[in-house]
């Protein structure tokens, strides 16, 4: 079977299960088009928890998808193919989106890139991240907008790209150093904050002794 064939039939069994189970719908559609504003939420309260490893974590994250994203660039100069609503007959289209390339996913490049890093910094509990970006990549071929190997591009990339990242953020000194210059400026713009940094700090010391 070609590969073409292997694409469309895998699409055709994910996108029909909208139509089996219509009742899951509201759910995939919310994942498929929500779920991105609530990541971006999400990476805003742990940058403001104002503890370094998880802005490491953050920046290394913001990094991924940058690369993975210039990587998607040059991957859809390569190859092209429009979403699956246009190309196909019959697809259970369940939002609307503007005909393009489809090749690779950004939703699924978004939400790799930050989970997979996450996943990276934080081993234990890290495959909820892993498969929440699964979910997402899922959803997108369930509402009708990307075929499965738009989403594995995407996943290849985006997992490529979070290693160098990753690599990057850890063992490079430059990091450390842009974090502490922000953090000196945060201080200066923020400056209680500063006296509840050093409080927070006092009473995990006093912790550590105990």
């Amino acid at each position: 079977m070609e590969l073409l064939q292997i694409n469309h039939s895998l699409f055709r069994f994910i996108n029909d299960l909208g139509k089996q189970f219509p009742s899951l719908d509201p759910i995939i559609i919310f994942i498929a088009e929500y779920l991105a504003f609530i990541l971006a939420f999400g990476v805003i309260i742990i940058w403001f928890t104002r503890h370094r490893q998880h802005r490491r974590m953050i920046m290394s994250a913001l990094i991924a998808f940058f690369l993975a994203e210039i990587l998607g660039v040059i991957a859809s100069s390569v190859h092209f193919n429009n979403q699956p609503f246009y190309e196909l007959t019959n697809v259970n289209q369940l939002i609307t989106h503007e005909v393009d390339n489809s090749f690779p996913s950004d939703h699924t490049i978004l939400f790799f890139s930050f989970c997979l890093t996450f996943w990276l910094f934080q081993r234990k509990g890290g495959w909820m991240w892993i498969s929440l970006a699964i979910g997402v990549g899922i959803s997108r071929i369930w509402v009708g907008v990307h075929y499965p190997f738009d989403v594995a591009a995407g996943i290849i990339l985006s997992t490529f790209a979070a290693m160098i990242a990753f690599q990057f953020t850890t063992r490079l000194l430059v990091v450390d150093k842009v974090l502490i210059f922000y953090e000196k400026l945060e201080q200066r713009i923020f400056p209680n904050l500063k006296k509840k940094d050093s409080q927070q700090q006092h009473n995990n010391g006093k912790t550590t002794h105990v």
